[in-house]
């Protein structure tokens, strides 16, 4: 891939006409498709021929569209939409992993994501090897002869650990094994093909969608390999069946045409807060504070247009005090005590009673993530500084600061 990959580039390139000429495409509300040939119905059957779809499951003209979309952001092949984020990391691993197979994980990482690799992969005899993906050494001594992919988060939920992705992936390929990347935290701020991915997933739910009212995921790769997830004898998105319907890839292709526009203002809004916090003595972890750990490694990998990510990590001290932080700055109306993120409000939730609470207490310990810990994504507001003063009012009002 050019090291001058810009994604916001790719996808201003894209044209789609609509059936009469219109600037969207058109919509195909359609689960089967005709042939005038039975015999042409048998080859697509077989392979996939570009212009022939078959039945939605497979391919929908508006999923290819926006899949299409997907890879050139990603600067992959080709792409795949999913029904929910989870449908396509779990369509991932079951096509890459088999019974008797291991995989290498981050041990931070999205708490649906940690409870099928923990919990549910083992009823197929598939055994996940969880690291810290920071250490290099661990990550490599954890890889085994029957290892088929490395797994993680290119910024972690919730820790916000950055991942080394030219080293790992040094180490996916001297092992022969796949490195596969959620990148849902970071689109176009981070490419990960750029540095030795082979693999990229997303929850297409989060900021790529950015409007909270649609549910997606996807898949970007190698044909090679989308071809394996669609095939209709062996593919583990066409059988188990993660389809996304094709009303929420239209709208969701509209709202990626805004996302460069989105990233940087919530990317310019996280870093203005972080560094308020910063000042007046908050235990805030952002990537783009130069305390941060993987500071200098993050600057290393992102696309400078769209900043460091609109996502923040507040240490309140307590569970009682982060609740009445959350609380409170919904009370102010700053934004939603919700779970998610990428919303044009600013959405929190305190992650270890949320979408880390499938991790076991003693592994998160193990991990750092206190019960004080307060996940923020930082939303679009266009006075940030005043949204910033509520906030400090209720780090006071809850004796955090």
């Amino acid at each position: 891939m050019n090291k001058n990959f810009d994604p916001a580039s790719q996808i201003q390139d894209i044209q789609y006409f609509g059936e009469f000429g219109g600037v969207n495409p058109s919509i195909t509300d359609s689960s089967t498709f005709t042939f005038l040939e039975a015999g042409r119905m048998e080859e697509v059957f077989e392979h996939e021929i570009e212009g022939c779809y078959l039945y939605s499951r497979h391919w929908n003209p508006m999923n290819k569209y926006l899949a299409d979309a997907l890879a050139k952001m990603e600067g992959t092949e080709s792409a795949q939409v999913m029904g929910s984020g989870m449908g396509a990391i779990t369509s991932v691993i079951l096509q890459l992993c088999n019974s008797g197979d291991e995989l290498v994980a981050s041990h931070t990482i999205y708490g649906g994501t940690y409870a099928f690799l923990k919990n549910y992969l083992p009823k197929f005899n598939i055994k996940s090897n969880f690291v810290n993906i920071t250490n290099l050494e661990a990550v490599e001594a954890a890889i085994t002869p029957n290892t088929k992919m490395i797994y993680l988060e290119a910024l972690s939920n919730p820790l916000l650990e950055v991942a080394d992705l030219p080293k790992l992936s040094a180490i996916a390929k001297k092992h022969n094994v796949k490195l596969v990347v959620d990148n849902t935290f970071t689109p176009m701020v981070i490419s990960p093909i750029k540095h030795g991915a082979d693999i990229v997933v997303h929850s297409l739910t989060k900021f790529i969608n950015g409007t909270s009212d649609a549910v997606g995921g996807c898949v970007c790769g190698s044909h090679e390999f989308i071809n394996s997830l669609m095939d209709v004898n062996s593919g583990s998105a066409m059988l188990l069946g993660p389809v996304l319907d094709s009303m929420r890839s239209a709208s969701m292709l509209k709202n990626l045409r805004s996302l460069h526009l989105r990233m940087m203002q919530h990317s310019k809004n996280a870093m203005k807060l972080a560094e308020t916090f910063q000042k007046l003595g908050l235990k805030v972890k952002y990537p783009g504070l130069d305390n941060h750990p993987q500071y200098d490694l993050m600057k290393s990998l992102m696309n400078d247009a769209y900043g460091f990510s609109g996502m923040i990590l507040i240490d309140a001290g307590s569970k009682e005090k982060a609740y009445k932080v959350m609380e409170g700055m919904q009370n102010n109306n700053v934004g939603y005590l919700a779970v998610s993120l990428g919303f044009y409000k600013t959405l929190f939730s305190s992650p270890g009673s949320s979408t880390s609470s499938e991790i076991p207490d003693e592994e998160r310990d193990e991990m750092g993530m206190s019960e004080g810990l307060i996940r923020m994504s930082v939303g679009l507001d266009m006075d940030i500084e005043r949204t910033g003063n509520i906030m400090i009012e209720q780090f006071r009002s809850a004796g955090v600061i």
